[in-house]
């Protein structure tokens, strides 16, 4: 996991935008997919939220210290 963190605090703002997006839309595939009842990996839910949480803490993190 430190290693993920390390990765997002190397990247730009630009590129951490850009995986929230395509993370946002993996999670809403993922919940049509719980709603047909097709998802076999559920699991995948949570990393996916997960990660979202973990890029938008390194991005907080990145912009506030570029107001600083």
């Amino acid at each position: 996991m430190a290693k993920l963190a390390e990765n997002l605090r190397a990247s730009t703002v630009d590129e951490l935008k850009g995986k929230i997006v395509e993370l946002k839309k993996e999670q809403f595939n993922l919940r049509f997919q719980v709603a047909n009842g097709s998802l076999e990996n559920t699991a995948r839910m949570r990393t996916v939220r997960r990660e979202i949480a973990r890029i938008k803490t390194v991005l907080g993190e990145k912009l506030a210290s570029a107001d600083a």
